[in-house]
């Protein structure tokens, strides 16, 4: 039989969010009641706290390679905290709704966030700013996570769908090279850009085929592969090539 390592408490009733810190063996717990946990799971020790968020956080996420903390709750916030420092360093606005989760990505200056409000937004924490809003989804967006290696987003949403997104336009006009001359047609796209989200980021694919709301999606780490799971208590496995996708059902549980 497994033996469970470690057990943690606290005197909230729910915990929204977990992750593993890469490195350091420490899990961050983001909890119903506004806070966020920081737990080493060796020692069973809560080593902080924080309590800024105004109602359940939902989301969170550490970086890689730095000392940063990602987090999006009910508040509609997007708030970014340096556990060395013991601090928020920033808060990011743009959501409408609850957020669900937040992930920093693996190489770009990037977080993706997903909300009730039926977006999916890129920001920059570098810059401080939302660079994409994904539209497309008509209910809320229960995840958004980066893939580990190529320039894709998954979404799942309680609209019944899966979206694969292309984010290799993004990527081309913020990450690398000096930016395009500014003429009139850069400006005018600039502006569409900030007003209605650009077409930075496109929908690769729509993965149809739940029967009720998509709770989560998850991209394999190294084949082309998705897997979602939803309110139709389904797991389905989606295979991705250039031209279609086939879909096999895992689980019925």
């Amino acid at each position: 039989m497994d033996k469970m390592l470690t057990k943690f408490e606290s005197k909230s009733n729910r915990v929204k969010g977990l992750s593993f810190h890469p490195i350091r063996p420490w899990i961050l717990a983001s909890l119903h009641n506004g806070h966020i946990q920081l737990w080493d799971y060796r020692m069973g020790t809560l080593l902080d706290k924080f309590e800024e968020h105004d109602g359940p956080v939902r989301g969170v996420d550490f970086h890689r390679s730095q000392s940063l903390i990602v987090s999006g709750g009910d508040d509609y916030k997007v708030k970014v905290w340096d556990y060395k420092l013991r601090r928020c360093l920033f808060t990011l606005l743009g959501h409408l709704d609850y957020i669900r989760t937040v992930q920093f990505h693996v190489e770009y200056p990037w977080i993706v966030s997903a909300s009730d409000d039926q977006t999916i937004r890129i920001w920059n924490w570098q810059s401080r700013n939302c660079i994409s809003v994904l539209t497309g989804h008509n209910h809320y967006v229960m995840c958004a996570a980066f893939h580990p290696k190529e320039d894709m987003i998954v979404s799942a949403s309680l609209d019944q769908t899966v979206r694969v997104w292309d984010t290799t336009g993004l990527r081309k006009k913020t990450v690398r090279g000096a930016p395009p001359q500014m003429d009139e047609s850069n400006v005018v796209s600039r502006v569409n850009n900030e007003l209605f989200g650009g077409n930075d980021a496109v929908v690769k694919y729509v993965l149809e085929g739940h029967e009720r709301g998509v709770n989560w999606a998850s991209f394999h780490p190294t084949l082309p592969l998705v897997i979602s799971g939803a309110d139709d208590r389904q797991v389905k496995l989606w295979r991705m090539n250039e031209t279609k996708v086939s879909v096999t059902d895992l689980i019925l549980i």
